[in-house]
């Protein structure tokens, strides 16, 4: 049956060995309100123990025809759905051919998607489908669960084992509102968190509740439910009414773009600049007002430039302003959109609106997330919903294309460390490890003036986790991890899980490689969208349709990085459109100085979390170890900004979530 609930692009759903009770899904819907306030259902079928809510965003189809949970017109299969498919259109010319003219409902891609499943099969839709999502489909005749996530994971999608249910949704705080919910904290979780300042997938930060990975579709039956388990499935694995596998590998996409490197550089241009076109134009979709935004950096100013060279009307850019001149990019975004001709909008936000959104962290990231540019990531995204409901935006390009730092510095890194004997080079590197930040930023300044300011504490890490890497992947890992050569502060955490560099070619592939699998999916993407989803605005990412990334994968990596310098196949796109002195400078990043912070006006609020004698009963963190990361800070002899701000991050969430969740034996 399906009815109406209090309260979408949020997704929420329980999976019983008895009877459904509505209100229980009703209560974990409403819980995802945020993400949908156009509308909300519910469909339940009580004999097999299944419930699906959802709260909907409406963006492409406004009218009730796209109202879900969705059933099939064959009636064999129930729909819940988060994200966008952007061929969605040429999919429905495509069944048409295949099947014949047919009466539509109405014009939602949800209703697309659902038909070609029903014809095509679940698999051979997702291969023909272009979009970020996350859904749920219920098989009625087979009994069958199937939870999907999107190629690049870009929508997320939580599952697990929750009061003797197995429990889903898009936010953690969907499988917190089942009854009976005393999920313990994951201590493997935590200490990846403290290390990466995110949680990884498939981890989350309760056990027993996980992450579907992305380009993954997990099958549940019934039986699993009676079957619950404290390690995630991994692919190909088919045990205990649990089946997981994956309809698209990016692994498969890198080999193959190495084996058949595109040769000529003009060649690449031509394709890349049709792939970015194309994905523009069905990422442009929308019965709502959309815009882009806009940094003045070379990702998103090629996206902006591709947009408004195929629309046929003026794009809507959108940028924030900070008052600190080393973090503010405003000026140059501004630049880009008068040259470009688009409609910008631009906001200065003080410091005090910047630390204001602090608070707010705990509950809009559902578990413990630390990158500091989630803040700024908030601001830009409720500035522009006060305008707009969808935002194209430029993420992804780095990973694709090269663009951080880390890509060239490690390598340069490691060809000076490797040719010193190991003894040596473990003194060298400690004896330089242990320099001020401060000296290191003097003197990048003097050869280097538009240098960004965190630089010196990058340059102390480097070294310092040279002395002990093995080999360059080492160096790379060691470079990610916050707590590198160190021991876990989490107590009684295991040595944190490694990176995926299982891939071939040269060094600087591996780590994008890594990045796009894991860091892009688990910080970048969850930071944007929940950044963006409290404020109901819809994001999307050009970069990684996976037409585009495969041409990326195509275009060798000489053409990426060279003498320093990353992105140079984006730049010469860039450069067809707007002058390159526009954007020859130092990569700024969209950051925020919490690490001056934690030693001005946000030192009484750190000292509380941070309080030794509250956190050795907490039981989580080693109380001391955290102290003499936090006494350095203060000092000036190590900027541990990023650590910090994650064993912060984790307090402020513990606290927000109340005495229920005490340290586990």
């Amino acid at each position: 049956m399906v009815e109406g609930a209090k309260g979408m692009c949020g997704i929420a759903g329980i999976l019983t060995n008895g009877r459904t009770d509505a209100s229980v899904v009703a209560r974990m819907t409403d819980a995802v309100a945020h993400r949908g306030p156009d509308d909300s259902g519910i469909w339940t079928d009580q004999d097999a123990g299944i419930g699906l809510g959802h709260r909907r965003l409406a963006v492409v189809d406004l009218t009730p025809a796209g109202h879900q949970p969705m059933l099939s017109a064959d009636g064999r299969f129930v729909l819940i759905f988060n994200g966008e498919i952007y061929n969605h259109r040429e999919l429905r010319r495509r069944f048409e051919q295949d099947h014949g003219p047919r009466q539509w409902r109405g014009t939602s891609d949800t209703e697309t998607l659902l038909e070609g499943i029903a014809y095509w099969g679940l698999e051979e839709s997702l291969r023909r489908s272009s979009g970020m999502y996350a859904f749920a489909l219920w098989d009625r005749r087979e009994r069958l669960l199937h939870l999907v996530r999107d190629r690049f994971g870009e929508k997320p999608l939580f599952f697990g084992w929750v009061g003797g249910c197995i429990a889903f949704g898009s936010e953690l705080k969907v499988l917190r509102q089942v009854p009976g919910f005393d999920n313990a904290i994951s201590r493997q979780a935590l200490g990846d968190f403290a290390a990466r300042t995110y949680i990884p997938a498939p981890l989350s930060i309760y056990q027993r509740i996980f992450k579907v990975p992305p380009a993954s579709i997990l099958t549940i039956t019934p039986e699993a439910v009676s079957k619950p388990r404290d390690i995630p499935p991994e692919a190909g694995e088919a045990e205990g009414g649990l089946t997981l596998a994956r309809y698209w590998s990016y692994r498969d996409v890198v080999s193959q773009g190495l084996a058949d490197p595109i040769q000529d550089e003009s060649e690449a241009l031509e394709q890349l600049e049709a792939a970015l076109a194309e994905a523009i134009a069905g990422q442009s979709m929308a019965d709502v007002p959309i815009g882009a935004f806009l940094s003045g950096g070379i990702d998103s100013s090629t996206i902006v430039a591709l947009y408004q060279k195929y629309s046929s009307i003026p794009v809507r850019t959108f940028s924030i302003g900070f008052a600190e001149a080393a973090f503010n990019e405003a000026e140059h975004a501004k630049a880009v959109a008068r040259h470009l001709g688009t409609i910008h909008d631009e906001r200065y936000v003080t410091v005090e609106e910047t630390r204001d959104v602090i608070p707010q962290l705990p509950a809009m990231y559902d578990e413990p997330f630390a990158d500091s540019s989630q803040i700024p990531t908030h601001l830009v995204s409720k500035f522009a919903r006060e305008k707009v409901t969808v935002a194209v935006s430029g993420d992804g390009g780095d990973e694709l294309f090269g663009g951080y730092n880390r890509y060239f510095a490690v390598e340069r890194l490691w060809s000076q460390m490797r040719r010193i004997p190991s003894p040596v080079r473990t003194g060298l590197g400690n004896g330089l490890g242990v320099i001020p930040p401060a000296f290191w930023n003097r003197l990048i300044r003097m050869r280097s003036s538009g240098a960004p300011p965190h630089l010196g504490a990058k340059v102390q890490k480097g070294f310092r986790v040279a002395a002990k890497s093995r080999d360059i992947d080492d160096l790379f890992e060691s470079f990610l991890d916050e707590w590198a050569g160190e021991p876990s502060p989490v107590i009684g955490a295991s040595a944190g899980n490694g990176f995926d560099l299982a891939v071939g070619g040269p060094a600087a592939v591996r780590m994008m490689f890594a990045d796009a699998v894991a860091y892009l999916p688990d910080d970048i993407m969850a930071k944007v969208d929940r950044a963006s989803m409290a404020v109901a605005l819809e994001t999307r990412a050009p970069y990684l349709d996976h037409r585009v990334a495969a041409v990326a994968a195509r275009i060798p990596i000489e053409m990426k990085i060279r003498g320093g310098k990353g992105k140079l196949i984006l730049r010469k796109l860039l450069y067809r459109e707007a002058p390159a002195e526009m954007f020859e400078r130092p990569k700024a990043g969209f950051a925020v100085p919490v690490g001056e912070w934690l030693k001005g006006p946000l030192r009484p609020w750190a000292e509380d979390l941070l309080d030794p004698m509250r956190m050795k009963n907490e039981g989580w963190f080693d109380a001391e170890r955290i102290q003499r990361r936090w006494r350095q800070h203060l000092a000036g002899t190590r900027d541990s900004s990023i650590a910090l701000w994650a064993v912060l991050m984790f307090q402020a969430w513990l606290r927000e979530q109340g005495s229920s969740l005490a340290a586990a034996a």
